[in-house]
């Protein structure tokens, strides 16, 4: 028995090894490339742009609770 000195990581060919697409089923590919659509984004145009959109969108959702929060305590004209 010859006993081979490579580590084995070095034993396996890496370089054709995809993403997350060869494990995940064929109805969620939609849903993925959407993901994989952010991260290239993030990728593409880093930090800033990222975060005023995040900055967007926890405008537009604390707006959004705010606008809910109203109509709740105040009736929203609607009577029961």
């Amino acid at each position: 028995m010859s006993q081979n000195r490579e580590a084995p990581e070095d034993q396996v060919d890496t370089s054709n090894v995809g993403g997350l697409e060869e494990v995940i089923p064929e109805p969620l590919m939609p849903v993925w490339r959407r993901i994989e659509l952010i991260q290239d984004f993030r990728r593409a145009h880093g930090n800033t742009y990222v975060t005023a959109l995040e900055i967007l969108t926890a405008t537009a959702l604390a707006v959004g609770y705010g606008w809910w929060v109203l109509l709740y305590f105040t009736g929203g004209g609607v009577s029961l």
